[in-house]
């Protein structure tokens, strides 16, 4: 796949949420879940690496982080035993593992995660029977950095958002013409 079949397939997911989410929140959900596949599929080499790491050293060191660092081979790393494919294979607790999930990220990566406020999505996302409808077409997105590198994953991203900025305008466009109707029809 391109940039492109990729941008279109990952907006898919506004299919999905269309009458759960308003076009403007489209982005809540997901921004957060491209960034969480990215860095699921850039860590998935090393993921048993780092949990080996903790199994060793937890209870005897401090600060694990440097060591994790090493295991991952980044600035950041997952603890969870999570991955996409563990998520949805355990269906009926998703929502709580997603969270569990998300929580096993560096302290680093953490912060980056938070900005996104994603807890109340997933909320939404669970209350509606959406939740793993949508992890699953993420899950079936491959980008690794193999497959797609950073300079391609910024173009995606920039892609994405250019798209919710259009729906965001149209959005808008729609509201200021149905005042004016209104203002027309008095």
């Amino acid at each position: 796949m391109n940039h492109s079949q990729i941008v279109s397939f990952i907006w898919g997911v506004a299919d999905l949420i269309r009458d759960t989410f308003k076009r403007g929140k489209y982005q809540d959900v997901i921004l957060p879940l491209t960034v969480l596949r990215r860095l699921d599929c850039v860590l998935a080499p090393t993921k048993e690496k780092v949990l080996q790491t903790v199994g060793k050293f937890k209870g005897k060191l401090e600060n694990l982080d440097p060591q994790l660092r090493r295991a991952s081979g980044f600035a950041f790393y997952n603890t969870s035993r999570y991955d996409f494919d563990k998520l949805l294979a355990d269906a009926p607790h998703l929502a709580a593992n997603l969270r569990n999930y998300i929580k096993g990220f560096s302290p680093n990566m953490g912060e980056v995660l938070e900005k996104f406020d994603f807890d109340n999505t997933i909320s939404k996302l669970d209350e509606a029977g959406l939740l793993f409808q949508v992890l699953e077409r993420f899950k079936n997105v491959n980008l690794h950095p193999d497959t797609i590198d950073n300079a391609t994953m910024g173009t995606i991203f920039e892609e994405l958002i250019r798209k919710f900025n259009e729906t965001a305008e149209k959005t808008i466009e729609r509201r200021l013409f149905q005042s004016y109707i209104g203002v027309v029809a008095r």
